[in-house]
């Protein structure tokens, strides 16, 4: 057992101790904690030790496992998880739905989109932004967005829709003022989004480890910058079930800074970070070809 510490300091994390949680989180939703963080785990692991009035990783640990309600797990998640997101970042995706998807899709109604790992929101609300720019009111009743997130903390702040201003620089003046409203008094500096642009989403707690077969399916999903925390067997089984939760003809969309390179699946290449599930269409060009 690590050694007592007073309540300034951060406790030390054992190899053992380490490989418990490493192993705990890999089960309960498949993050990939590689050697090299135990600086970083002993030091957020202490902060929750404190918040719940415990005294050590052991401690901590069996507090985890009696658990039954799942909700220590969820409690886990928002410690070990980073949730650096923010408003269309990568832009290029969004230019995508609004162009591709919108246009080319329009017998799909409603369009259902899953944002998968949404973080603080912005993902979906970015959705959201970019659809009814596209559609105009349309959206309102065509456009369905489900959010999911393995963290209830972020989740929190997803539904509230309120943000700082300074995270929508660069945004339009017209945009702000069709999709945001002002804050007023204390909340002079932030704007939240509009309730009608709200109600097109719904926010959900979903762990991507477990059965998601009850959800869908979607016209596109996006799973950004979700994968880089796994390992290959996940990241494989992953894929695997969001192409089943993917209609005929959708779209999957994936971070930058990952590839489908070395993962075996039946989509078709778009362009970076883009794929498509194929449908009878393209099952009628092939053998138009052969």
């Amino acid at each position: 057992m690590a050694s007592q510490t007073n309540k300034s300091e951060t406790l030390r994390l054992t190899a053992l101790e380490f490989e418990r949680f490493r192993r705990l989180a890999y089960d309960a939703f498949g993050l990939d904690l590689r050697p090299g963080k135990q600086t970083l785990l002993s030091a957020r692991l202490t902060k929750k030790i404190r918040e719940l009035k415990l005294s050590s990783f052991e401690e901590y640990y069996r507090y985890l496992l009696a658990d039954s309600t799942g909700k220590a797990v969820a409690g886990l998640a928002d410690v070990l998880t980073t949730n650096h997101t923010g408003f269309f970042r990568e832009r290029a995706h969004f230019d995508f739905l609004r162009e591709a998807v919108a246009c080319a899709l329009p017998d799909r109604d409603p369009l259902r989109i899953w944002s998968a790992g949404c973080s603080t929101g912005e993902e979906p609300y970015t959705i959201a932004f970019s659809l009814i720019e596209e559609l105009g009111t349309a959206a309102f009743s065509r456009v369905r967005i489900l959010a999911t997130d393995v963290s209830n903390r972020v989740l929190a702040v997803a539904r509230r829709g309120a943000y700082p201003a300074e995270r929508f620089d660069g945004l339009p003046g017209h945009q702000l003022r069709r999709f945001l409203l002002r804050g007023e008094n204390q909340w002079k500096d932030w704007y939240m989004v509009k309730r009608q642009i709200r109600d097109m989403i719904e926010f959900r707690r979903l762990n991507l480890k477990s059965d998601f077969s009850h959800v869908g399916p979607f016209t596109v999903i996006l799973c950004r910058n979700v994968m880089i925390y796994f390992d290959r067997p996940t990241q494989q089984d992953l894929i695997n079930r969001l192409c089943q939760r993917l209609e005929p003809g959708g779209y999957l969309l994936v971070g930058h800074a990952e590839s489908l390179n070395a993962i075996h699946h039946p989509l078709r290449y778009v362009r970076p970070a883009i794929y498509r599930k194929p449908d009878a269409r393209d099952a009628a060009r092939g053998r138009k070809h052969s």
